[in-house]
């Protein structure tokens, strides 16, 4: 349980400035030391408007993560380059996203940079200030991988991948990170149709390394490549069994679904906090603090203030910055309105 009340947080990305987003499309235009500079302003922006709203735990805004040669897929060995995606025009989806070939063991001799972006962290954030990392999960980093020679389908690429992840989160653990949000969206999108306790099973495998060592969050949603859902937006068919995830909190969508499966908030704080998307990152709609005092007050019918997390509904990297900056200091404006009421500092 949490040692305050009616927290408030995010999932994890944040919008890149302009510059970098047009850096990170230029990258043979730059040097290491331009990227590594370029990384560690980025970071510093994304603290300063996320401790400008006033959160009280905040992440680097994965604002290093810029492409195949730096992110996650960047650090494995085994896979080729991204091949080009199944359609290029048209309203955006996710079908317009390449994918990696396998095209041997699949390894991370030298981590997956999680580590290194928390060091950055670290250095650019008050000392004061709480903070966590996110990292994906085994099944949804599959997802982007096409299965072949050893790894005959998505759950034998997902085995290969947990002790990668694995390993990292220990990692992490081992460098001080207090808090990790161990992503698993795609569990949330496909869930429906997918043996369920078999996630939960490779989802706990990932965690219990770090189990009890941090505290452990999961992120759940319905998909949001620019802006777009790829789930079924009902969470419910996930129940009971993803009530068995080994973590400490669990961030499920409610905004953009107007609430409709807010009783599903009271299920999960009986077994760990529950930490509620209450700003809608797929909609230019601002929330006013009294809209969000309103969704506060309306989860405080289904969980204690003890139980309760406030984010967004996903990570905000799909969302325009300033949208962004003002979503998130409405959103803390809204919640100190109702600790306010019930006399909670």
């Amino acid at each position: 349980m949490q040692s305050t009340p009616l927290r408030s947080s995010v999932v994890g990305s944040y919008p890149f400035p302009g510059w970098l987003e047009f850096a990170s499309q230029h990258l043979d235009r730059f040097g290491p030391k331009d990227i590594e500079e370029m990384q560690e302003d980025a970071v510093t922006a994304a603290v300063h408007d996320q401790m400008g709203a006033g959160l009280d735990v905040i992440t680097d805004g994965e604002q290093t993560r810029l492409d195949f040669n730096l992110s996650f897929y960047g650090h494995l060995e085994g896979i080729s380059l991204e091949s080009h995606p199944v359609r290029r025009w048209g309203p955006p989806a996710h079908d317009q996203r390449g994918k990696h070939a396998i095209t041997g063991e699949l390894r991370a001799p030298r981590g997956l940079g999680c580590v290194e972006e928390f060091r950055r962290l670290q250095r650019i954030a008050p000392q004061w200030q709480p903070l966590k990392m996110s990292v994906p999960g085994p099944y949804t980093m599959s997802g982007r991988l096409i299965p072949g020679g050893a790894y005959a389908d998505r759950f034998a690429v997902t085995e290969a991948l947990l002790p990668l992840v694995r390993a990292e989160l220990s990692a992490l653990v081992e460098a001080g990170c207090p808090e990790i949000c161990v992503d698993e969206p795609s569990m949330s999108c496909y869930g429906h149709r997918e043996d369920r306790r078999r996630l939960v099973d490779i989802f706990n495998r990932t965690v219990e390394s770090v189990r009890g060592r941090c505290r452990l969050a999961t992120h759940m949603c319905f998909g949001n490549y620019k802006g777009r859902a790829v789930g079924s937006r009902r969470a419910s068919v996930l129940f009971p069994d993803f009530l068995e995830m080994h973590v400490d909190e669990m961030h499920i969508e409610m905004a953009n679904t107007c609430f409709t499966e807010v009783e599903l908030i009271s299920q999960v704080s009986k077994r760990m906090d529950a930490a509620v998307g209450i700003i809608d990152v797929k909609s230019y709609f601002i929330e006013s603090p009294e809209e969000v005092a309103h969704r506060v007050r309306l989860c405080l019918k289904h969980a204690p203030p003890e139980r309760l997390v406030f984010a967004p509904d996903c990570g905000l990297s799909q969302t325009a910055r300033w949208a962004a900056r003002e979503k998130l200091v409405n959103m803390v404006a809204g919640i100190r309105l109702v600790k306010r009421e019930l006399g909670i500092k």
